[in-house]
Parts: C-alpha cells; structure tokens; sequence
C-alpha cells in the first residue's frame, strides 16, 4: 500500500502545468481500436488508469508503443478475447471496450468494470444503448456479453445524461449502419473530445457537447493525430490549492471555459484570481472567505469531482456553507477524516453543512476514492503539521506527478510504499 506524507502550513507559489484530462483518455485509448489503421494520441497523463488500460490493448494483441505524452495504438494485430476480471476491475472505463469492440468485432465479453466506490454505479444504459442498436445482451456470472448480427441505427433516449453511456454508444453505433441519435446525451467536454477523435479517424458525429448526438455509420476509420484536452478537474483541484495556501499561484494549460461553476464560486467568496486565456492565477489567498453554497450538476453545473476539494476550502470561510451532493450517494466519504483534521461538518441526507473557520491540523486519514483522496491532499497542505494519507493509490490514478508537481511549487511531499 502507498503513502502520501505532507506536512503542512507552508506557503505555495509557482506554477502547476495540467496534464491531459484523465477522463477523455480513458475514453480515447479504447476507442483508438476501431481503426483499421494505426491511432497516435498525445498529452497523455501518466498515470495508473492509462497503465490499466494499455495492459488491456495487451491482452487484446494490440500493438501499443508508450513514449513521454504519447501514444501509438495499432489494433492491426488486434484479436477479440474476454476481458477478464482481473483487467475490468481496476478501473471503471474498462467499459469503454463493450462499445469499441461491439463496434468494430459486434461481440464483446467482458467482466463488470471496478472503480471507486462513490455509490450505486449500474451500467443499464449502456446496455440498453446496446440493446437498441440491435444487440443481445446476457450477463453470466458478472460476466457481459454482448453481441449482434448486425448494428442498426437508432434513436436512444438517456433517461439520465450519463457520460460513460453516452460516449460508449458513440463507440457502438460509429460503424453500424444508417443513422443513431443520441438524445439527453452529456455534454462534458471529454465527450467533445473523443468525438473529434472519432471523427478525425473518419466517423461522422455531429452535435457532441449539445442534448442531441448524431452518429452517421461508416464502414472503416483510418489512421489519425489527436491531442488529449486539459484536465479540468485536476486544473479545479489545483486552483483550490492555491486558494488555500497560495502566493502568485499559476496553474498553466487550462481551458477556463470548462470550469466556469468553480471560478464563479471561487470569485464569489472572494478568491483573489486572474484569469487568462489558458490559464488561472490565485495572486494570494484571501484570509477572509465568504461562506457559500454550492449543489452538484451534471456539465455545465458544479463538477461532483470538484465538490470534495472544494469542500475543504469551504472549512475556511466565514460563516455556513450547504454542499448539496446530487450525482453519487456515497460522495461525503472525505467528511468523516475532514472532521478529523479539525473540520466542523454535519452530514443530513445528501447535504454537508461546513461552519467555518476552523483551524486544520495534520493527522492519519485515508483516501477512499480519487476525489476524496484529493481533497486529503488539499487539507493535509494547509494543516498544521504532518497529515499521513493511506490508500494513496486512488489519487496516482487520476492525478499525475502529484508529488513533483507540488513540490516545484513549495509544498513538503512525499509517497512511500508500506
């Protein structure tokens, strides 16, 4: 098991360069095997889900050539086996292959996908995706397979704008034949990205990024170049950071449009920042924060990767602030150890009311999921003292060179394995 080790209370200034958005390489390095060609994706985070990942294009006999921020997927060599449960469970997106390779092979046989456990996440709409695009789907054992004679097109309604549905039916219905429209889809940005990584492989998709996603089936994809976007939440969660304990804090390589709900919330309880075209700057932090409230929503709405780490910040203004969870049951597993540092939260139904300031102080708590393990990382900088994080695994899965990049910036850190 890893450790993450902080000691607090120390001043932070510099800069903090995002890396690619996690949540569209996930995405991204799936769907790189429907070419019949060769795919080069670049801005790739190195991190243990991109790595979870390239073992399953293994497993798969798909040629995968790794360098620094980059890449080279040729599925030329590509074989259909089961994906077995031992790749599926480490990480939730290994999903993202039941839409790939119905897509391109129209069977795929994979074992129910893991992930962090931030509360009932069933994959029905997915499969019901699947379903109306003409495919049968049978689960033995917590093993899916899913199979078709042929792909058709068609019309889908999400009864929820759900991200991973929405993306693997796009995986599905690229090469089927005639017309599939997507309607409620999500709108994340992720979801944009991978579209134009579909469709400089030659699939034609028009509307990503709005309610409604056309997809218009061709029968090959070719080879490609594509860039992965900034990561807004690791950029939101830097940006918290810096609001917490920083000095001409600079988080670099950030698209400011997709995080429009945090920089708005951010202003509003008086957050000292500059915002450029590509970049966020917190000039100091504000010792007297304005108490807020904040409820998470699907995209454009308040980011629920975000409301961990800004929960903490919350712990530092003046007065009541509501956090109102409305994506995952289990999204306030942070509180109980915030409450451990010294944080004064109650918990009723989905609402975390936070009364503040208080004073934080370093202690042994555990990172339960990525988000959660976050906002650790964020308390434990602040906090007077030594904060030891456990379970530190799920935070490298999302947030690359954690260590380094707080460190060039002044932070005290280090990962040990126990």
């Amino acid at each position: 098991m890893k450790i993450i080790e902080i000691e607090g209370n120390r001043n932070l200034t510099g800069q903090v360069r995002i890396s690619g958005a996690k949540n569209a390489t996930v995405a991204l390095i799936p769907a790189a095997i429907l070419t019949d060609e060769e795919a080069t994706i670049c801005n790739v985070p190195e991190i243990t889900d991109t790595t979870a990942l390239c073992d399953i294009l293994e497993l798969l006999k798909v040629k995968v050539n790794r360098s620094t921020e980059s890449v080279v997927i040729n599925p030329q060599t590509m074989e259909n086996v089961e994906i077995g449960e031992e790749y599926s469970k480490k990480l939730r997106a290994s999903y993202y292959f039941m839409g790939a390779l119905l897509g391109k092979y129209k069977k795929a046989v994979m074992y129910f996908p893991g992930g962090c456990s931030i509360g009932a996440r069933p994959i029905d709409l997915h499969l019901k995706g699947f379903e109306a695009l003409g495919a049968t789907v049978t689960n033995e054992d917590n093993k899916y397979i899913v199979e078709a004679e042929e792909l058709k097109g068609a019309n889908i309604y999400l009864d929820i704008a759900s991200v991973g549905a929405t993306i693997n039916i796009m995986l599905a219905a690229v090469k089927a034949k005639g017309k599939t429209v997507i309607d409620n889809a999500a709108k994340e940005p992720e979801i944009v990205n991978v579209a134009t990584f579909l469709n400089n492989m030659g699939a034609k998709i028009s509307g990503a990024g709005t309610s409604t996603i056309t997809i218009q089936g061709v029968e090959k994809l070719h080879k490609c170049f594509h860039e992965v976007i900034p990561d807004r939440i690791e950029a939101g969660t830097y940006i918290i950071i810096g609001a917490l304990c920083g000095t001409d804090f600079k988080v670099d390589n950030v698209i400011p449009e997709h995080i429009d709900s945090l920089l708005s919330k951010l202003k509003e309880m008086g957050v000292n920042l500059e915002i450029g075209t590509d970049y966020v700057n917190v000039i100091n932090r504000n010792e007297k924060l304005k108490a807020t409230n904040i409820k998470t929503a699907v995209y454009p709405g308040f980011a629920t990767d975000l409301q961990q780490p800004f929960t903490v910040l919350l712990t530092q203004a003046t007065g009541k602030s509501k956090v109102t969870e409305t994506i995952w049951e289990n999204r306030f597993m942070h509180i109980p150890y915030l409450r451990e540092l010294g944080a004064n939260i109650e918990i009723k139904n989905q609402t975390a009311t936070i009364m503040g300031p208080t004073k934080l102080k370093g202690a042994e708590v555990v990172a339960t999921d990525l988000r959660a393990g976050a906002a650790m990382v964020a308390a434990a900088l602040l906090a007077e003292g030594k904060t030891t994080i456990t379970n530190a695994e799920h935070i490298l899965r999302g947030y690359e060179q954690l260590v380094e990049k707080l460190t060039a910036v002044g932070a005290k850190i280090a990962i040990k394995e126990i």
